[in-house]
């Protein structure tokens, strides 16, 4: 069937004005839209200092103020056609581009679906001569000379005022609001270098600062609060490195989390790395809690690819699964030093620096840790520890003093030890010297039938008795005041209620659940050498700050909080 028998016109090129239109819906959804293609291209610009001013959400004006380079009166003109763009020459460019705005579609797009004016001033312009365009709705109104210091104004009025069908999609005044603060908000995280304000309707709703560091730019961002729960991650495997921030499991909860991944500085919307990165919180976050990440992942160009997305807000990576794996490896070592311990009293301290400490990774007691008195001795515990209200064990570091939760820490012992365990050859068990005949009910013989194996592992040997009744020969013994009975009651009792329900992993679960029940309990008075041994096992886990529910096992009193709040600082 030919085009005219079907009803249809026949084929032509669109005109000029329509095709901008059209590519206009690619690059300009909403204001927040035109605010993040023209801070990309103020930062490419190389502007030490962003504005944005907006009124009614963008929809009336968005104004994005700079101090780059600028463009001089030719490349400005060039800069409003379609295709036009200084960041490429050839299709090879495209493969590991460095740059956020390289498409040549921003400016015609934006101007296209605007009344749009461009001031701006390069750097082969005339002392304080720059140039002003006009453009209405694609078409160019004038050319002007400005008189305004370096850099570049774009001032955007009437957004989608010339397709009324697309205007009226546009949200409420407010809700554009927060798309375009938090358009600003995830491009100040790629560059703390850059100072960034934003106004609405006149109102100051961000205000950061030029910073040397992330965690600086999150305290302007968001508040002292979330800052003070990051932690700082680095981490490289083979070509790929990642940085960032990662927040304390004891502060993860199920809902307010902020999410954010970047690759070579370009956001993106990736949640599988997200999940890979949250997988690295295993056995350390209640199930259903979300913790808040900052990734920067940096490899090679040719590594990923950054343009299958119109907007670049998505990466196609070569080895995705290895990309994944490698994230969680870093949220992992970055959970794992003591210095992930909550620090008592200290604001604003910058994440996993710790003075005096740095490099106290797991698996091993570092011979500095302790206090000089103890290395003087030969000895690699702890020096004098205090037990308080029969829960907490306090003791001495070089330069903090370290309050454990006895409880969370042999909680944390265990099920290390227990996931060894149920991989390996199983725990030693002790052989009762009087069976224990026990009752459970039937949902919970039915755990008891499902869980054998995993039972005899950890050294609980059972076989049916009769009717609801077992006998139990053999028990895992792993404290003097261990409970055999009470902790397979309690743990059967779980399993078949499924508290621990969360968990993905089968074995893990069943770690956990033992782990809690097992472990030394608040209110029971220990000995020295208990406490000291526990604390020893404590620091030679892999996550020794973090029990298996998301509460710390140990908090940090820094030493420089001590002298500050005694005025010796």
């Amino acid at each position: 069937m030919s085009v005219a028998a079907s009803g249809r016109g026949r084929v032509q090129v669109l005109p000029d004005t329509v095709a901008d239109q059209i590519a206009a819906g690619e690059v300009v959804e909403r204001p927040a839209s035109v605010v993040k293609e023209l801070v990309e291209n103020a930062l490419d610009a190389g502007a030490q200092a962003i504005r944005v001013e907006l009124e009614d959400g963008g929809k009336t004006l968005i104004r994005v103020s700079d101090d780059g380079s600028g463009l001089e009166r030719e490349d400005a003109r060039l800069a409003l056609q379609r295709h036009a763009t200084s960041k490429i020459r050839t299709a090879t460019d495209l493969i590991g581009v460095a740059t956020f705005g390289f498409r040549g579609e921003a400016l015609p797009a934006i101007a296209s679906v605007s009344r749009f004016e461009l001031e701006t001033c390069g750097d082969g312009d005339a002392e304080s001569e720059g140039t002003r365009l006009r453009v209405t709705g694609g078409k160019l109104d004038d050319v002007q000379g400005a008189v305004r210091q370096r850099g570049t104004t774009v001032t955007v009025r009437g957004l989608f005022y010339n397709t009324p069908a697309r205007r009226k999609f546009l949200r409420a005044g407010a809700t554009e609001t927060r798309a375009a603060v938090e358009a600003l908000t995830v491009l100040a995280l790629t560059r703390p270098d850059v100072a960034f304000s934003l106004t609405s309707d006149g109102r100051a709703l961000l205000d950061c600062p030029a910073a040397t560091r992330l965690i600086d730019r999150v305290h302007a961002l968001w508040s002292a609060e979330l800052a003070d729960t990051l932690l700082a991650v680095s981490h490289r495997a083979g070509p790929l490195e990642v940085t960032g921030l990662v927040q304390r499991p004891a502060q993860a909860r199920p809902a307010g989390r902020k999410g954010y991944v970047f690759v070579r500085g370009r956001p993106i919307r990736d949640p599988f790395i997200l999940r890979a990165a949250e997988a690295g919180y295993r056995s350390t976050i209640a199930p259903g809690d979300r913790p808040s990440l900052l990734l920067f992942l940096d490899l090679p160009g040719d590594a990923v690819d950054v343009n299958v997305h119109p907007a670049k807000l998505e990466a196609r990576f070569r080895d995705k699964f290895f990309v994944e794996k490698v994230v969680e490896e870093a949220v992992r070592a970055a959970l794992a030093p003591l210095e992930s311990a909550a620090p008592l009293g200290i604001g604003n301290r910058e994440p996993g620096v710790w003075d005096g400490s740095a490099g106290i990774g797991p698996g091993a007691i570092p011979f500095e840790f302790f206090p000089r008195e103890s290395q003087a001795s030969g000895s690699r515990l702890p020096a004098p520890v205090l037990q308080l209200f029969d829960t907490y064990i306090v003791f001495q570091a070089v330069q903090a003093v370290s309050i454990v939760d006895q409880h969370s820490a042999h909680e944390r012992v265990l099920y290390e030890d227990v996931m060894r365990q149920l991989s390996g050859d199983g725990a030693p068990a002790q052989r009762l010297l009087l069976p224990l005949t026990l009752d459970f009910a039937p949902a919970e013989l039915d755990a008891i039938d499902a869980h054998r194996e995993l039972l005899a592992r950890i050294g609980y040997e059972i076989e049916p008795f009769s009717g609801r009744s077992i006998v139990v020969h053999t028990a895992p013994n792993p404290h003097p005041r261990f409970e055999a009975a009470r902790c397979l009651q309690e743990l059967v009792a779980d399993l078949a209620g499924g508290r621990f329900g969360g968990w993905q992993n089968r074995l893990e679960r069943f770690a956990a659940t033992y782990a809690c029940r097992a472990a030394i309990k608040a209110g029971q008075a220990l000995d020295v050498e208990e406490m000291r041994q526990l604390i020893v096992r404590l620091l030679s886990a892999t996550l020794p700050a973090h029990d298996v529910h998301g509460r710390p096992s140990m908090v940090q009193l820094p030493k420089e909080e001590l002298e500050r709040r005694f005025g010796r600082a």
